[in-house]
């Protein structure tokens, strides 16, 4: 069986998610499950989580650290070639757990947790940018079916935040950032969800502060890029805003990606849909970081 169904996920402490992760993977039944902030070291991971993934028919690649970043790779559809990094990729000062790629079910996938930036023009901002160019660099050089999935800290477009206004001055937006996502998926990827969706708003990440995710002011910063032979595979495509909800949730919610047939129908893009009225350009809502 090929892949179908791939998902990305930045769980915020797969351990602190245990209690939602176990569940909802029995629910969507993804074939490969791409995980990021995961904040574990390897053989932490393989304790906590080892013996319940196999018995769900799991292979996993892990590259964790013990408390920050961390990714992980899930599938059971093969798990060949595992590459834990990015050759070449820079560190701050050293080399963080933020790229793991293996082959599965004939697509090279790749886990990816991009630097946060910090702040514009920051020492850690130019880690961001050598690191997605880095990034770059491995995925060209890579075979032609392909997946890049998880948390790229950039949305890419003004229609991928809330309210733009809110974000001057902020990182995750800057042209430099955008113009580095843009040279990734210039080797050929397709951001599927916006594809299926140009004109819908569609958030992944919320503020745990100051009720972001009731108010829905949100970015769209977690991706699936797909080069074109999978990317025309694309049947459904869709934000599974129901796991951000509820008890003990991460602040990202799960991406999911329906390859030649889609198991719940051409849904989407966020399910359930918020009931939130959208906001409007210059409205003068603040990020709760914000003064």
């Amino acid at each position: 069986m090929g892949l179908v169904r791939v998902a990305t996920w930045n769980v915020n402490s797969v351990k602190q998610r245990m209690p939602r992760l176990l569940p909802w993977l029995d629910e969507r039944q993804p074939d490969v499950l791409c995980l990021q902030e995961t904040k574990l070291a390897d053989q932490a991971f393989t304790e906590l989580l080892g013996q319940e993934l196999g018995r769900r028919g799991y292979e996993v690649a892990l590259h964790g650290e013990v408390q920050w970043n961390g990714v992980a790779l899930l599938s059971r559809v093969g798990l060949d070639d595992v590459v834990k990094g990015l050759a070449d990729a820079p560190g701050f000062p050293h080399p963080e757990a933020r790229a793991v790629a293996a082959t599965c079910g004939g697509v090279r996938v790749h886990s990816v947790y991009v630097p946060n930036g910090r702040t514009p023009d920051s020492d850690h901002y130019h880690y961001k940018l050598a690191w997605l160019a880095a990034l770059r660099d491995v995925v060209s050089a890579g075979p032609e079916s392909a997946l890049v999935c998880g948390d790229v800290n950039i949305a890419p477009a003004d229609a991928d935040v809330f309210d733009p206004d809110a974000y001057i001055g902020q990182t995750h937006v800057t042209p430099r950032e955008r113009a580095a996502l843009a040279e990734l998926e210039a080797l050929g990827l397709r951001d599927v969800v916006r594809e299926r969706w140009p004109a819908e708003r569609v958030f992944t990440y919320w503020d745990y502060r100051a009720g972001m995710f009731h108010k829905d002011l949100g970015m769209r910063i977690d991706l699936v890029l797909a080069s074109g032979p999978v990317a025309d595979r694309v049947r459904a495509a869709w934000v599974d805003r129901h796991a951000r909800k509820g008890t003990g949730p991460s602040d990202h919610a799960p991406v999911i990606v329906d390859l030649d047939v889609a198991p719940d129908g051409d849904i989407g893009p966020v399910v359930p849909p918020p009931s939130a009225p959208a906001g409007r350009r210059g409205s003068g809502r603040k990020l709760p970081q914000s003064p």
